[in-house]
Formats: structure tokens, sequence, C-alpha cells
């Protein structure tokens, strides 16, 4: 690459929204490489290849803003007044209106602000300045913009979101609390080796009716690879919008009722035949489950449908319009050409030949999406199971930060994707070497003039049968981590998004299906974070571990209220495997320890000592009590229930007892087995869904949970 300047350099990643040195965990400043900040403006659309490149980027950044007769898309705070910017040629009248998503057509009042008039592309251009009415509701309406003097209108979108997501404000008569479990993991006799969809209703009946539970938070239920072998990582999807049918409760689709008499019979022994896999503590068998699976699926989409129920699945088709159908599409062309888009034949990047393609395949089509309807009906029960025991919000979906970067929506969303560039984070606690997860990050620009469509419909879906949703790294929103291919993960930068508009469709979705909002605001951050969180009406998320002032552990009473607060996350071993420090253990036998094994014992040590002392001086657990023990697990819950937060989440693996850690960030499978831990107690004997009912250890956390404190 051509020598730069990197004064000027660094003046055009900021004018581009790439940082060029960021804060890291050990606090001190850091220095984006110069190659790195060229590699990054390369992903994001710059002419790095031309003589000058970077005076004329700087150039065209000054002038791209006054290129467009309207913004690509205006997203606007309820009540702001907020301004935006409409160019014409200089002298040109103009006039804008909205229609609004229920066909209201409204005015925009132009506003008193002069700006002087420049040249772009040899044209003299104006800039005149509009307003959106303050009294304007929230939603999904048109701008329309029109210069009689050229007989020339266009449109764009406007999205106005609600100044704060108000259902957080419903749960603050008291503290909730819920379960956080790992579906794949929790088994029931009824089960095919993996915890499924009827599983996670019972799991809601049990916690909801007989431990007063509020909720159940759940991994990221997002769709892996079409068929086997499938990717372990629920954190690692093909596409974050669709589910994975992995998790269908096969018996409970109702066509299984057309098979002929001899399959319905075989078909009801086939969680018999998987018994010894459910009641085994070994890694899961994710396909050899999808495999039996897929069989019987199949078997039964043969078996059609009655009129009413071919009927309710073209309604669920219609809704789910085009996007349905493209990942149907991908779907089926990944079973035949398999999951890696980049080893698919040349010949399908011919429309001709793809068009070819895909009519050949018209039937798996299909099938795929009414694996979706399928999918789409189980999650609706089971959320109506959560409700009916009593819970208030119900169960909690989970968004992963991306997808696989040769998957579903890397084929369909990739004009919205940027190319080159995976997202990750720096080197932190987690892990000393920095981490890449693989993931092609949003291009801001593409996806804002894409209207935010992809991310809208994203989140409609997941939170279609939600009460609430967790928002994995919501820092994301704000700024994520992009890592130039060919780069270790700590060589890469982090790139601003427009995080007013990401919260708040974010914000506007989850109003409309009455759902809460979690961000998990874990890591490095600005602090703009938690307060735009706070402003928003979305909770933040507090890991006991990880509350820490400059000095010492803060008092859980003085955690945020409008916050999730656990002791534990899916991240950590479960406490009892983190009291005994088995998380540094691993670390230091996977080497990603920067510092000896022993320091980082001796620090860890004293982090969680000072935690515990917490406890010890309010009297929750005895000065001499045993460390790696169930009352030191329960001290540590009550500890957090001093805390104003409003929900307080139960660790599903410390209520019954596991050790065993689920996930080892920055690692992969080779190395640990991560997603594959079945969930079993202290001495290694799997827990089944029944097996909740009435569970001593499970019944006893949550009272010393839920107890009153004495003082």
């Amino acid at each position: 690459m051509n020598t730069v300047d990197r004064a000027r350099l660094v003046e055009l990643a900021g004018r581009l929204g790439v940082a060029d040195s960021y804060v890291g965990w050990d606090k001190l400043d850091h220095e984006v490489a110069t190659d790195t900040l060229i590699k990054v403006l390369a992903a994001l659309g710059v002419d790095t290849e031309c003589p000058d490149w970077v005076d004329a980027a700087l150039d065209d950044a000054d002038a791209d803003g006054w290129r467009a007769f309207l913004p690509a898309v205006t997203v606007a705070i309820e009540g702001s007044g907020h301004w935006f910017y409409v160019h014409v040629p200089h002298g040109d009248p103009v006039s804008v209106w909205i229609t609004t998503e229920d066909g209201e057509s409204v005015p925009a009042a132009q506003a008193e602000h002069w700006v002087d008039p420049r040249e772009v592309d040899g044209v003299l251009t104006g800039r005149a300045t509009f307003i959106v009415p303050a009294g304007l509701g929230v939603g999904y309406h048109t701008l329309h913009a029109q210069n009689p003097a050229r007989d020339e209108t266009v449109e764009a979108p406007l999205i106005v979101t609600p100044a704060r997501l108000t259902t957080a404000d419903a749960l603050g008569d008291r503290q909730r609390w819920g379960l956080a479990i790992q579906l794949y993991s929790t088994r029931s006799e009824q089960s095919w080796g993996v915890g499924d969809l009827g599983d996670l209703a019972r799991i809601c009946e049990i916690a909801g009716t007989g431990y007063g539970a509020d909720f159940v938070q759940i991994n990221p239920l997002h769709a892996a690879e079409p068929a086997p072998p499938v990717e372990d990582s629920p954190y690692l999807p093909t596409t974050r919008r669709f589910v994975n049918p992995l998790y269908i409760r096969v018996a409970d689709i109702a066509e299984a009722d057309r098979l002929p008499k001899k399959a319905r019979k075989k078909l009801s022994k086939v969680a018999a035949e998987f018994a010894p896999i459910n009641t085994s503590p070994r890694k899961l068998k994710r396909n050899k489950s999808f495999r039996c699976k897929l069989l019987w699926l199949n078997k039964i989409y043969d078996a059609g449908r009655s009129a009413e129920r071919e009927a309710d699945f073209t309604a669920f088709r219609e809704r789910e319009g085009e996007g349905l159908i493209r990942f149907a599409t991908w779907c089926a062309l990944a079973e035949h050409y398999g999951p890696r888009t980049d080893d698919w034949p040349d010949r399908l990047g011919k429309p001709k030949k793809l068009a070819r393609a895909i009519a050949k395949r018209a039937d798996r089509i299909d099938f795929h999406c009414w694996l979706q309807w399928i999918c789409d009906q189980q999650l609706a029960a089971a959320g109506t199971a959560a409700t009916d025991s009593g819970m208030a919000i119900g169960v909690i979906a989970d968004l992963a930060v991306g997808v696989n970067r040769t998957g579903a929506d890397a084929w369909v969303l990739k004009d919205a994707l940027a190319q080159g560039v995976s997202v990750g984070a720096p080197p932190d606690g987690f892990n000393q070497q920095g981490q890449d997860w693989s993931q092609p990050p949003w291009h801001p620009q593409r996806l804002a003039e894409a209207g935010y469509t992809p991310y809208r419909d994203m989140l409609r879906t997941i939170l279609r049968h939600a009460g609430g949703v967790r928002v994995d790294h919501i820092l994301g929103l704000f700024r994520l981590w992009w890592i130039p291919d060919g780069n270790p993960p700590s060589g890469g930068a982090y790139v601003r998004y427009d995080h007013n508009a990401l919260i708040g469709i974010l914000a506007l979705e989850a109003q409309r299906a009455g759902a809460v909002v979690i961000g998990e605001d874990l890591g490095v951050f600005e602090p703009i974070v938690q307060d735009t969180l706070r402003d928003r009406g979305i909770l933040g998320t507090s890991i006991l571990w990880f509350e820490h002032g400059p000095y010492a552990p803060i008092p859980p009473e003085d955690y945020r209220r409008l916050c999730l607060t656990a002791v534990t996350t899916h991240d950590l071993p479960p406490t009892l495997g983190y009291l005994a420090g088995d998380h540094i253990a691993l670390r230091s036998a996977l080497g990603l320890l920067e510092t000896g094994k022993e320091a980082e014992r001796a620090r860890d040590a004293r982090d969680r000592d000072a935690v515990l002392k917490l406890a010890v001086d309010r009297g929750l657990l005895l000065d001499d009590a045993e460390l790696v023990d169930r009352t030191t697990v329960e001290a540590l819950y009550r500890l957090i229930a001093r805390s104003p937060s409003i929900l307080l989440s139960v660790a599903l693996v410390d209520a019954v007892g596991e050790r065993r850690i689920q996930n080892q960030p920055g690692t992969t499978g080779d190395q640990y087995p991560n997603w594959r831990i079945p969930l079993a107690d202290d001495t290694g004997d799997v827990v089944l869904v029944e097996d909740l009912v009435g569970h001593p250890r499970f019944t006893s956390l949550i009272e010393a949970l839920t107890a009153r404190p004495s003082s």
C-alpha cells in the first residue's frame, strides 16, 4: 500500500467513524497501526490504491453529505424536533412532506437555518433544513421531497423511535427473578439428544408455577446449517432472523398424526431410543440428533396438511415475505452444494444459472419455509406456557452479535455487510490475546441506505413470541472491533455506528412487541453506552465478579436499578467452578494467559475473596465457610438480591450444582468442547427437565435468593 501521512489518515478515519486509538482493559491508550487503519478504510469502501487516495477520500467525504436530494434514511426520536437536510440546485424551490405509516399526509416545516451553498460535482448546491414534526407518532413513515423546477420527486424512509422504551417500567413494583438456561443442554425424557422447544415450554411451566420465576432466559436459537454437520456455537449462526430446526419437538407437530400407523408407532419410540444419550453427561451429539429429526421432518412434511393448516402456512409465508423465501432458497442450495457459499460453483454467480438451480429445488425451498413455520408455532406454544404459568415477562430470547461469514445472511444480506473484515474483541480479561469471532459486521452506510430493513426484520422475528430479548455485546450498536483479514485479533480498530438509530429501532420494535430489552454491556466501553441504555429504557447487565471499582468490588446496593444482575455468565464456569478457579486452570492449559498461571491465580483469588468478604460483612456467609460449597453459592445469590436491580438471573447450572464451563471464549471445538456440555449436577449425573420439579438444590437456592434480608 502507498505511504500515507499519518495525520491526514487519522483525519480521514475520524470522518468515517474509525478510531485511531482505544483504551484497553489495562486502562492504557493503544494506537491502531497505520496498516490496520488503511485495511479498515478499504473495507468501508475507500479506494486505497489510487494516487493521493487520502486527500481524494477526504474531498469525497466533504461532498458526500451534499449529494443526496434527501438523506437515504432519517431516524428521529419522538418529540425531539429532529432536523434533516434537503439538497437542490441553489435557488430551486422545494417542498417536503411526510406520509405516515397509517397513510396520513403531514407537512414538514422548514427551519430558519441558513447554510451557504457550495459547489458539488460542478453544480452550485443549496441546503434547506427541515424539521420532523414534534407530534409525529413513532413508526415507519416516508419522507417526500419535490423540486417543481425540475419536475423531480424523491422519497426515503423516516423512522420515528420512542424517546424511552417503557416495558421495563411495569416491572418496577418489585424485584423479579428468572432462570438462565442453555436450552440444547437441558433435556427431558422426550428429548432426542438435545433440549427442544417442548422442553422450553415445560421448563417455563416448572419455573413459573413451581418456583415463581418471571422469565426464562435462553441461548440464541438462530439457525445453523440446514443439514449435518452443524455449528455447535449458538453465537455463530448462519442467520440471526430465523430459527434452528434442531429445536423442533418432532412428535408435537400436528401433521405427525397423518403418518401411516406403522410410522406413527415407530415415531413414538424414538425418544426412548435416545434415552442412553439423554442420560449421558458426555458431549452432546447435535449431528446425530439433527439427522434423526430431519428424517422424520421430511416424512411429516410429505404427509401433507389439512386445508386449514395449509391456509395458516400460506399466511405465515406471506407475512415473512421475501426474507423467508431467500433464506429457504439458501438452505435448499446449501443442502446440495454445501453450507459454505465460497465453495459453491462459479456458475451460480450467473443469474440464469442460479435461477435454474433454484427452480429445480422449489419443493426443498417450500420444505425449509415449512420448518420455520413449525418453529414459529412451537415458539408460540412456549411463550404461551410461560405467560400461563404466571410469568410477568416470559421467554427472553438472545440476539447474537453476528453470523457465519459464509452462511445464509452473508449470502442474502451481503450488500449490507462489510467484506474483508471480521468482528471480535481486543485483548481483555476473557482472552488476553484478543478474540476473532469470524463474523462480518454490518456496513454502517449500506445498512442505513437499506433503511435498516434487514435489522428491523431480524428484531421483529425474534421478538414475535418473546417477552424480552438480551442483546449480546450491545456495545456493538455503538462501535465494533473490526479485524482485517490476515490480522491477529489484537490488530483491529473500532468502527462507530449510528447508535441512536440502532438503539432507537430496537426500542421501537420492543415497544410494539411489549418486550423488555437487556443489553449485555460488559467489557470495555465508553460512558455513553450505559447512559444511553438507561435513558432509552434498556436494561444493562451486571455480573457479580465483574462489578469492580478502582480499588474494591462495588457493593451490590450500589448496582444499577435498570439492570439484570447475575452471579455468573455462560462465558465463565458455573459458580462452583469459578470459586475453585477452574477458568484459570483451563486458560492456562490452553495457552490463553499472557501472565503466568500462578500470578493469574493470585490476582483472581484476591478479587474473588474481596467479593466473598461483601457476603461475610453482611452476615450472609460465615468467615470460615468452605469455599467450593453449596452454601457459598447461595450466599452469593443472597448478595445480588441486596442490589436494587429489577431483574435477577439464576443460572440453571448453579441451581443444580453443575461445575463445567459451557464456553471458553477465544477457543475452537478442537481445544475445548464449547456449547456441548449437557446439564449435570455436582456428582456428574445428568439432570433432566423432569428432575427440576422439587429439586432440593434448586429449591434451596431460590429460597435463599427470594428470602427477605434480616436487616
